[in-house]
């Protein structure tokens, strides 16, 4: 039936069908609301059945305590269609395997036909590999109105990813309103214009741009993405990415040297030099931004950057070495790693965990703190190692912002070339961690920063059909040596799968490359043999 991502096993007789029509109920019971509702929206709009409830229903939602969080089970029989799962997280992600079942017309959001509904019968058990699949969207480099935020939560759900990896801050903008600080989305979620295309070509635009998300904005995001199964992990960068804050703000910055009052949100891509100063009034300024954070994000982990944070204003900053000494630390390396420690048990004192970029490990951590490996492999094996939970997501393999092709038509082709294919390879648990340490590789995520992705469509371009791949290496129990996975199988079950996101409308790169309009006529200012820097 051509599923993505592949389960762990599938039993189907397509000859024998169960059909669907006008007659079909549709029930679960207690804890099954969500995936109940879901199913019925999206089946009802795309088919034009009621799937009104009944006593005994022809598809029935069920969970079972026999079954982990995340498994689900589906069994289809001529009378009916049973989906059971351990967890609503796992019932969701049953349904989402049944609209799958149903083909590509029951992706869309009216019926193009209301005869012909059928499920083959037979079964599919299944569970996830990883408990961490996810998807890191970039919000502040160009914002990503609700409705589109929205909709990857959908998008991100059909895959079966179960993480929302959301980056609210960095130096061209601050998207999460504080009600304490309000200068924060008055003054630092717009910028007067953008870097176009690479930072060699030195053109910008002349359009503002900006906005920000109300907490409640994004109370409606955790809920709306729970009852998918999703989570949503707030970023807020700290102590670099962090001009569009000192803009909001001057004296967080470090005024002894600069004119923060002169400093605007940054209008370029790449890293500002303008960080934030280690004063205890700039750590009272953030605990009060993450006590509001905390307040609209139920989740674990809170992910607090600690990466690429320029150290030239700290180096000549009085203040800074007067603060340095004081500390009793020998440089700047570790005041940045005091800073993260200070957050790691501010958050910890409440209940919720640290995760940062694998640059944290550099000051030492406290034991629940997890870490993003983005700079390779090497950060995610020495804190899997030291028995920290890692999330492996090596730029190298996983920045759906970088090329996919290395032909001159690729819009703005930055980054290494990742095809679809050496998504599919990746290999998220090192081949050299022992049991041990394996074990510490929570899951595996993609990431799409947005400086050359300013809307939706370009950041489908980017996103699909790589993320797909990235959702079966997280969630399909795939051979652990790349070479020996099925390559031509997932070639030939994305090809089917791309008439889903056709439905959904996703405006994917197609297998061949990109559209016409999906080209870039030129590359200005930058060569195409080697990666930028990240930000």
């Amino acid at each position: 039936m051509d599923l993505i991502p592949a389960p762990s096993a599938v039993r189907l007789d397509p000859h024998r069908t169960l059909p669907l029509g006008p007659e079909t109920t549709l029930a679960g019971g207690p804890g099954t609301e969500a995936a109940e509702r879901w199913l019925r929206a999206v089946l009802g709009a795309a088919t034009g059945l009621a799937l009104a409830p009944a006593d005994d229903p022809r598809i029935e939602l069920r969970l079972d305590p026999g079954l982990a969080p995340e498994q689900y089970r589906i069994t289809i029989d001529p009378e009916r269609a049973l989906l059971a799962a351990g967890g609503p997280g796992g019932l969701h992600w049953a349904a989402e395997t049944l609209r799958q079942l149903l083909g590509p017309e029951a992706f869309r959001r009216a019926p193009l036909r209301r005869t012909g509904w059928a499920l083959p019968l037979g079964e599919i058990a299944d569970a996830p590999r990883f408990g961490w699949r996810g998807m890191l969207i970039d919000t502040a480099r160009h914002f990503l109105p609700k409705p589109d935020l929205l909709r990857y939560v959908d998008l991100l759900a059909a895959h079966k990813l179960n993480v929302l990896h959301l980056h609210l801050t960095d130096d061209q903008g601050w998207r999460f309103e504080v009600r304490r600080y309000p200068r924060l989305t008055e003054a630092g979620s717009w910028r007067t214009h953008s870097m176009v295309g690479f930072r060699d070509g030195q053109r910008w635009d002349d359009k503002p741009h900006g906005g920000f998300y109300t907490q409640d904005d994004l109370r409606e995001l955790v809920a709306y993405a729970a009852d998918r199964g999703i989570t949503v992990v707030p970023e807020i960068d700290l102590p670099g990415h962090n001009q569009a804050a000192i803009a909001a703000y001057p004296e967080l910055g470090n005024t002894d040297v600069v004119d923060t009052a002169a400093l605007g949100v940054w209008t370029g891509w790449g890293v500002s030099s303008h960080v934030l100063n280690p004063s205890d009034a700039t750590l009272a300024f953030f605990e009060g931004v993450l006590e509001e954070l905390l307040e609209v994000f139920p989740s674990e982990f809170v992910h607090i950057g600690g990466d690429e944070c320029p150290k030239d204003e700290w180096r000549a900053s009085p203040a800074v070495q007067a603060r340095i000494k004081e500390l009793g630390l020998r440089d700047e390396d570790e005041l940045q790693s005091w800073m993260i420690r200070h957050f790691d048990r501010w958050l910890a004192d409440r209940g919720r965990r640290l995760m940062g970029w694998d640059e944290i490990l550099e000051g030492g951590l406290a034991p629940g703190a997890a870490v993003s490996s983005w700079r390779g492999f090497a950060g995610g094996i020495a804190a899997a190692r030291a028995g920290h939970q890692v999330v492996m997501c090596p730029e190298q393999h996983v920045y759906l912002d970088h090329r996919q092709g290395a032909g001159p038509e690729e819009p703005i082709p930055v980054g290494y070339v990742r095809t679809l294919e050496d998504v599919y390879r990746f290999e998220p648990v090192p081949a050299e961690l022992d049991e041990r340490s394996a074990r510490q590789v929570i899951g595996t995520q993609a990431t799409l920063f947005t400086e050359f992705a300013e809307n939706p469509r370009e950041m489908d371009f980017r996103a699909f059909p790589r993320l797909a791949a990235l959702a079966e290496v997280a969630w399909s129990a795939l051979p652990a040596d790349p070479a020996a996975r099925d390559w031509p199988g997932f070639e030939r079950r994305t090809a089917a799968h791309l008439a889903r996101l056709d439905a959904l409308g996703v405006e994917y790169r197609p297998l061949t490359g990109p559209r016409p309009w999906q080209q870039w006529p030129g590359v200005v200012g930058r060569p195409l043999d080697g990666p930028p820097p990240r930000r």
